[in-house]
């Protein structure tokens, strides 16, 4: 782990306006994360943890605060800057891994490639490289339809990767898995760190991830307190 820093909000507030009264569901939070680490975020649901990915994934903006992707704020661009700046510095793997069902497994991790431009030639064999270090060598061309659950998540991963970027953020990558797939994907994403030296922020309710982070939060009452 480097001490480049990769993203970094700093009094990060949200608020809503519940008929005339003013929720907040942050206030004042600041994390920072650099490059080649990895990084947890617990707490229960209905806390706000997807709210703050959000925010930080620039797809919401703050009531007040900032929040800097490799040192440029998303408050400063514009949505067709910050789509295109999403797209090559930050990679999403969900609970529900939101693969095309009519595409297939390496159609869905070109797809990023296709949006950024990358050469076509390229773009396959980086598709096929990604997809053979997630252990799916031999499911390059089956449809979601016919992949595990474990598999799916794989190729979201894959995905993640496919634009090398400065950091992917994770909400509940392993929720919708058995407890023996949930761990081959924790093993899998130590191991992508460790290949790429990009940043990891996993959102999750599972406390058991924690062990192998290099830092953790409880996200409380708008709060962010520091496990480890």
């Amino acid at each position: 782990m480097s001490n480049e820093l990769v993203l970094e909000c700093r009094a990060l507030s949200k608020q809503y306006l519940d008929g005339k009264q003013v929720v907040d569901v942050f206030r004042s939070i600041d994390l920072s994360l650099n490059k080649g680490e990895t990084c947890a975020i617990v707490g229960a649901s209905g806390s706000g943890k997807t709210t703050l990915l959000n925010l930080l994934a620039g797809l919401d903006l703050a009531t007040s605060g900032d929040v800097k992707l490799a040192s440029v704020s998303w408050s400063s661009m514009k949505d067709a800057k910050r789509a295109k700046m999403r797209n090559k510095e930050m990679g999403f793997v969900y609970q529900f891994h939101h693969l095309l069902a009519e595409f297939t497994a390496l159609e869905n991790v070109l797809m990023p490639m296709w949006i950024a431009g990358l050469d076509k030639k390229d773009a396959n064999k980086r598709g096929e490289e990604l997809l053979t270090q997630v252990g799916l060598k031999d499911r390059l061309h089956h449809k979601p339809s016919q992949l595990s659950g474990g598999e799916r998540q794989r190729v979201a991963i894959a995905r993640a990767l496919a634009n090398r970027p400065a950091c992917v953020l994770m909400d509940e990558p392993t929720g919708n898995l058995d407890e023996t797939t949930s761990l081959e994907i924790q093993n899998l994403i130590n191991e992508l760190k460790s290949s790429y030296d990009m940043a990891f922020l996993v959102v999750t309710h599972d406390e058991k991830m924690l062990d192998w982070m290099d830092s953790a939060y409880r996200l409380s009452k708008g709060a962010l307190e520091p496990l480890k």
